[in-house]
């Protein structure tokens, strides 16, 4: 293995679940094949001891800050290629690996992700109906980058100096560069869980909505598909799957509503974060 990578773990009160994810993300993992930074920021708990404690390299901020804990991760990052994980996704270290050995091919993507999943175990009939509608969106079908995981080669990494201050920092990302640029790793996922209620849902795809309408005001040229168009194959796609229809009004409210509420929101928007699938 020659591909070396630097992993940047963003975590604020993230002790609940960070030592376990840890432990994943480094299990047999060659010596000096990764580097892992974990960015305490803002932390009451003892987020930082856990990472101490799991042998990898840490920075403390005051400040409760997802963007502040990106830049000064990637400050105290070692390799070019790049890799930004969020605290509470389960994603193995060979997967990393994977990543990385992608990443150094000179004529590899310049921006790459494993394919995303969500579990839905702990959530609600309400949540999981949500998520069997959410399957067949053009979201899933296309190959989406981002969403907790995603690494940049040293090339891609250049494309950009620092984070701006932004909500949707993997969004962002990924529309910096072509579809040609980008790869999904093959044969490898990450695991997100889903929150456990659709109250928590509907909160959770609210931020999500105005990270998406905050990038289009201030980054125009970013633009992606039209959600016009993005509706339209899903409407076709599920008009072909009868077992589908009673969850379409859930789905619904779980991506109406908060197109809504972002639009009608005020003021800053922090970042919050799921709790009820922390527990």
């Amino acid at each position: 293995m020659s591909a070396r990578m630097s992993v940047i773990v963003p975590a604020h009160d993230e002790a609940h679940v960070l030592a376990v994810n840890l432990a994943r993300m480094t299990s047999g993992i060659p010596r000096d094949a990764l580097q892992f930074v974990v960015v305490a920021n803002g932390c009451s708990d003892d987020t930082a001891e856990i990472a101490r404690a799991a042998g990898v390299d840490v920075v403390e901020l005051a400040t409760g800050s997802k963007i502040a804990a990106l830049n000064a991760g990637d400050a105290a990052a070692r390799y070019a290629a790049r890799a930004y994980v969020d605290a509470d996704v389960r994603v193995s270290g060979e997967t990393l690996l994977a990543l990385a050995e992608l990443l150094t091919h000179s004529d590899g993507p310049l921006v790459a992700s494993p394919r995303f999943t969500v579990d839905t175990r702990f959530s609600s009939l309400f949540v999981r109906a949500h998520y069997r509608v959410w399957e067949h969106t053009d979201y899933r079908r296309s190959g989406h980058i981002g969403s907790g995981v995603y690494a940049l080669s040293a090339r891609g990494r250049m494309r950009f100096d620092r984070f701006p201050e932004v909500i949707a920092d993997d969004r962002y990302v990924q529309q910096l560069f072509s579809p040609a640029e980008r790869a999904l790793l093959p044969g490898h996922s990450f695991e997100v869980p889903a929150p456990r209620t659709l109250r928590a849902q509907i909160r959770r795809a609210t931020r999500i909505q105005r990270g998406n309408d905050e990038l289009a005001e201030r980054f125009p040229e970013l633009r992606s598909e039209s959600v016009v168009s993005r509706a339209g194959g899903l409407l076709g796609r599920i008009a072909r799957r009868p077992q589908l229809w009673p969850a379409v009004p859930v789905y619904l409210v779980g991506t109406v509503g908060p197109r809504l509420r972002a639009a009608t929101a005020r003021g800053p928007q922090a970042w919050n974060r799921d709790e009820t699938s922390r527990r």
